[in-house]
């Protein structure tokens, strides 16, 4: 981890028990030394589970035990170590995700296929499994029910703080608890970079029901952000429901009873994931991008992801430097219709250009003012039909070279 903490970094809400849910963090000596780096949680019987990973090709040995566990729809216990991502390790990453599973569902007393496993770290060196399975039944006796805390910061790699939130919803006449939280700093783009998510609720859905609103809510946040444009090998967020509280029976299609809940995972999962971007690697500065007037809401999505992985936009915002033609040529670059004589720009509410010209008078001095603080409002107006998008990314600094430049070290 960084010695320094971002100055784009929130505090850690105030985490109570949830019902259902055991957890805690011990130091496992994968990779680092002196600190926490192996995470257990413990799942009430009957606890169903959703997830959504990367799109990568080449995947991690965890996402790939986590897909086919997903198969069953239940889970009663999750493991997750930092440090080592267990990723292009072959037959030795499968062997350990079989060693990890079974080693925790033996404690447990499940199947191995109800444990669900995630790692981060450094890619393409062998999980040593034997310190994880070997530090497992310690971690299980002392887990606790405020164990959350030390969860989020035992499966921090690159992060400077520990991410989580918390939310409540309403199902019929009960009201229900969202909890969770997330690691991710580099290699952040859509499609969930090396992020890892976890989210629990003490309500009782099944499975579909669950996978649907989990899947919805994650378009809407993770893949709508960006640190870096670069896509993980092991991105992973999982959604579990230990079925604790009290409150009428959900269909699988989860239907209008699910409206509220759907709104806080919504909410939860967009807090999340911007607390990702504030802990961008090097990050100094939280920028948000809204597109508007595009042929589609996919167009506009991807016009404004042109821009939010910019180079050029990115240090320009670094630099405070008000080159709105950086976003000209990004939005130009994209691949999506474009038009330069209707094409609109804003920076911090200010229009410095308008219809493919510069406005009359403009005047920089409160822009530049604007993009002196710690978030960046980027507004393009491309004026060819309806299609809009918001997404959110961070500047890119010398600070972001600093940290992959020496990763491994």
């Amino acid at each position: 981890m960084t010695s320094s903490v971002s100055p784009l970094a929130v505090d850690l809400p105030t985490l109570a028990p949830l019902a259902g849910v055991r957890l805690g963090a011990i130091a496992a000596g994968i990779r680092y030394q002196g600190r926490t780096d192996l995470v257990l949680a413990e799942l009430a019987p009957g606890t169903t589970v959703a997830g959504v990973f990367t799109r990568s090709k080449c995947p991690g040995a965890p996402v790939d035990w986590c897909r086919a566990a997903l198969k069953g729809g239940r889970a009663r216990a999750l493991v997750v170590n930092a440090g080592n991502a267990n990723v292009f390790t072959g037959r030795a990453g499968a062997e350990a995700t079989k060693a990890s599973a079974a080693a925790a569902a033996k404690l447990v007393g499940c199947k191995p296929r109800e444990v669900m496993l995630a790692s981060t770290g450094v890619i393409g060196e062998v999980l040593p499994h034997d310190r994880l399975t070997a530090a497992l039944p310690g971690l299980h006796a002392a887990l606790t029910k405020d164990g959350w805390e030390a969860a989020a910061r035992g499966i921090m790699t690159t992060d400077t703080f520990p991410k989580a939130a918390v939310r409540t919803a309403r199902i019929g006449n009960a009201e229900v608890t969202i909890q969770g939280f997330c690691k991710g700093s580099g290699m952040i783009a859509p499609d969930m970079a090396t992020m890892l998510c976890f989210v629990f609720t003490d309500a009782k859905l099944p499975a579909p029901a669950l996978q649907a609103v989990l899947r919805k809510g994650v378009a809407a946040s993770f893949n709508c952000t960006t640190v870096d444009s670069d896509t993980s090998t092991s991105d992973t967020v999982l959604l579990f429901a230990t079925g604790q509280a009290k409150h009428k029976h959900v269909p699988a299609d989860g239907g209008p009873m699910l409206r509220g809940f759907r709104a806080a995972l919504a909410d939860l999962l967009l807090d999340l994931a911007l607390q990702v971007i504030r802990d961008g690697e090097g990050a100094k500065k939280l920028v948000r991008i809204d597109v508007t007037g595009a042929v589609s809401a996919g167009s506009a999505k991807r016009v404004a992801m042109a821009v939010a992985n910019s180079p050029l936009v990115k240090t320009a915002i670094a630099g405070e430097d008000a080159n709105w033609g950086r976003i000209v040529a990004a939005v130009g670059k994209a691949g999506e219709p474009a038009d330069r004589d209707t094409l609109s720009i804003a920076i911090g509410g200010v229009w410095m250009a308008r219809d493919g010209a510069v406005v009359p008078g403009y005047d920089e001095a409160p822009v530049v003012e604007h993009m002196k603080g710690p978030e960046v409002r980027i507004a393009v107006d491309l004026a060819l039909g309806h299609g809009r998008a918001t997404v959110w990314t961070c500047d890119l600094t010398h600070g972001y070279i600093d940290i992959n430049g020496s990763y491994r070290s």
